[in-house]
C-alpha cells in the first residue's frame, strides 16, 4: 500500500511541475559537478553492509554545495521496513539535519540505480541530480548466486507495470469506501493550512 501510493507519485510529480515550479530554497546554490570522493562514500557505506546483520549493500550520501548532509544504508531486514533503502535513508536524514523536505539545491550519490520507489522519493524531494554506481542488471547478477527467497527483491518492470493501470485494474485487489468522509479530511485540512499560511 505505502509503496503503490509512493510510486503513484513517480507518475504525478512530473505533471505538478510542469504547472508549477518548485519554490526556491533560501541561499540556493546548485552544484552540477560530479565529485568522486561522494561516490566513493556511497560506496564505503553499502560495504558495511558485508558485516552488519540486516542490511544490504545499497549506500546513499545527500551532497549539499560540497559537503555531505545526508547519508543513508538499507536496513530493510534490520528495521522490519521494506521502505528502508539506501537513497530513502539518506533522504530521511538530509530532511531532518537541514529541516526541510525540499531537497532541489541537493545531489544524490548512490551506489545502485535506484528501484521506482527510489525514484518517487527522489523526486518528492526534488534532488538536483543523480549520480549512480551499479544498473539494475548488474545487482540482479551479483544476487543470482542467492538461494531463491533468501531476500525481498524488487520486480522493477512488474511494479512500473502495475502502477500504469487504473487502481480498479492491478493485481491488487482495491475497493473505495468512505470516500465523502476521507475528502472532507483533505478539504478541511487544506483550509486550515491555507488560514495558517496566510497568518
Amino acid at each position: 500500500m505505502i509503496i503503490g501510493a509512493v510510486l503513484a507519485l513517480a507518475f504525478i510529480l512530473p505533471s505538478l511541475a510542469a504547472d508549477k515550479p518548485a519554490p526556491e530554497v533560501a541561499g540556493k546554490k546548485k552544484s552540477d559537478s560530479y565529485d568522486e570522493k561522494f561516490m566513493r562514500r556511497a560506496i564505503e557505506i553499502s560495504r558495511t553492509a558485508i558485516d552488519t546483520p540486516g542490511a544490504e549493500p545499497f549506500g546513499a550520501v545527500i551532497v549539499k554545495n560540497g559537503e555531505i548532509v545526508g547519508e543513508g544504508l538499507s536496513h530493510a531486514l534490520l528495521a522490519w521496513d521494506v521502505t528502508s533503502h539506501g537513497e530513502i535513508e539518506a533522504i530521511r536524514d538530509a530532511n531532518r539535519r537541514l529541516e526541510r523536505l525540499d531537497l532541489s539545491d541537493c545531489e544524490i550519490y548512490t551506489t545502485c540505480e535506484p528501484c521506482p520507489m527510489c525514484v518517487s522519493v527522489i523526486g518528492v524531494a526534488r534532488l538536483g541530480k543523480m549520480y549512480y554506481g551499479a544498473k539494475h542488471k548488474q545487482a540482479e547478477e551479483a544476487f543470482s548466486v542467492l538461494p531463491p527467497n533468501s531476500r525481498l527483491s524488487v520486480n522493477i518492470k512488474k511494479l512500473v507495470a502495475e502502477q500504469q493501470r487504473p487502481v480498479d485494474q492491478r493485481q491488487l485487489p482495491a475497493e473505495q469506501k468512505l470516500a465523502a468522509e476521507s475528502f472532507e479530511i483533505l478539504k478541511a485540512w487544506a483550509l486550515e493550512r491555507k488560514a495558517a499560511l496566510s497568518k
